[in-house]
């Protein structure tokens, strides 16, 4: 565990969002963006973190459950008044504070750890900022500098026509050693256009006690803060295009790279193909030779070295495949484990099912796992194959290289290598289909 607390400011309205959902636990990949942001502190191995709630609070603490303590902002005056809240879940710690905000969602773990180092170098700077400098300037917050070192800090409402002409933004970043930070902010006014307490102007404070602080500069990309629904969309957007080009360097190979969606924590093996419009969820796991057919959803699913899924298929949580094994065309899985080379190729659902290496699994095929109020599973053997159009109606086992007739329904126990077939007798008429065309018709003349 390292001397290093986080504060992350979540305490906003997010009004522009026009959500009921707390606005940093709207998703990115899968994953509410709140939790993107604590993965990478979390690999800091922090001694503390502390995030600022307000609006919404039960939703975040809902969420984060006992991996962080929360504090409340309210009334909300400002980035400094919001940084202060954390002051007395702080007390006892001696170390260095990062300050990062909720919808501020991928910030690199490594650039947090720069500007820790930054705060411990030779010229021992009193405040970090982290800086960057987008193509569009918009309302952020400047940063004067002369080379890394600050001259001065101010809001963009606040600045001056010369210094709205700087390129170099503050994201609102900082790391400040937790001496330091609450002294400083305890001289932060609100003499402002705002009235608010802004986190800022502890930097211009130690500025004019003739202290150091220093920026470090980081790309745009990595302090983007979401604040509206098309905001969320445009960041999705480039996490998913960033992830697709990493995946194709890490040796998958996608046909139509901009129609395939990755969750945050897709793992992809190699020699891997994803044909057009695949998605995958969350939790998906899929080794090396796999080739994912076009039009295909994935989560929660582990795919064996060499498989085959789709097209047109869906795999839901709790699926694993087995070497080798592959689900066809409309084909829908859940809970359902494949045995090495065993194969489902249409028109099949798989829920609450164990099966064998090598069983076929028929055409239009249902597992009949429910009956309303409890999920009972269905054992097929190894080397089993079920034919066309058969509902297995679980609890219900299928014996080692058994047969069951297409159009079966099959309520008992088949055991090893029998034959079930669960059919009523056919029925003959002969010559009965011509007497009823010829009926027919003269009965359509005589209208």
């Amino acid at each position: 565990m390292s001397n290093i607390a986080a504060i992350i400011l979540a305490a906003g309205k997010g009004t522009r969002m026009k959500s009921d959902l707390h606005k940093v636990l709207h998703p990115i990949a899968g994953r509410p963006m709140l939790m993107h942001l604590m993965a990478s502190v979390d690999a800091l191995e922090p001694a503390k973190k502390v995030v600022v709630v307000g609006d919404k609070a039960d939703q975040l603490r809902d969420a984060l459950g006992d991996s962080a303590e929360t504090v409340v902002q309210e009334p909300q005056l400002g980035t400094g008044h919001a940084v202060q809240q954390a002051e007395s879940a702080l007390k006892d710690f001696d170390g260095d504070v990062l300050v990062l905000y909720g919808d501020v969602p991928f910030v690199p773990t490594s650039t947090m750890q720069a500007m820790i180092d930054r705060l411990h170098s030779d010229d021992n700077p009193e405040v970090v900022v982290l800086g960057f400098e987008p193509a569009d300037t918009l309302q952020y917050g400047r940063i004067v500098a002369t080379g890394d070192r600050i001259e001065w800090m101010v809001e963009h409402k606040d600045a001056t026509e010369k210094q709205r002409q700087t390129k170099l933004c503050n994201s609102g970043l900082m790391a400040v050693r937790s001496k330091d930070l609450f002294a400083l902010l305890a001289r932060v006014t609100n003499d402002n256009a705002a009235g608010e307490y802004y986190l800022v102007d502890i930097v211009n404070i130690a500025v004019q006690d003739g202290r150091h602080c220093h920026v470090v500069r980081t790309e745009p990309y990595d302090v983007t803060g979401i604040n509206s629904r098309g905001e969320l969309a445009a960041m999705e957007a480039e996490w998913q295009k960033r992830r697709r080009v990493q995946a194709m360097a890490d040796g998958a190979s996608l046909i139509a790279p901009e129609t395939v969606w990755f969750s945050y924590d897709t793992q992809l093996g190699r020699d891997v193909v994803i044909e057009p419009n695949v998605f995958f969820g969350p939790g998906v796991s899929i080794a090396d030779n796999v080739k994912i057919r076009a039009n295909s959803h994935i989560e929660g699913a582990v795919i064996g070295k060499g498989c085959e899924v789709g097209p047109f298929a869906r795999l839901r949580p709790g699926t694993v495949l087995e070497e080798k094994a592959k689900i066809g065309n409309f084909v829908e899985t859940k809970k359902a484990h494949l045995g090495k080379g065993a194969k489902a190729n249409h028109l099949t659902y798989l829920g609450d099912a164990e099966i064998g290496a090598k069983a076929n699994i028929g055409a239009g095929t249902i597992t009949c796992n429910y009956d309303g109020y409890f999920k009972y599973q269905t054992v097929i053997g190894e080397g089993a194959f079920i034919g066309s159009n058969s509902a297995l109606i679980a609890p219900v086992k299928i014996g080692r290289d058994a047969i069951v007739a297409a159009g079966s329904a099959v309520s008992r126990d088949v055991a090893d290598g029998e034959l079930r077939m669960v059919r009523a007798e056919q029925l003959v008429k002969p010559g009965w289909a011509d007497r009823f065309h010829d009926a027919m018709r003269k009965k359509k003349e005589g209208k």
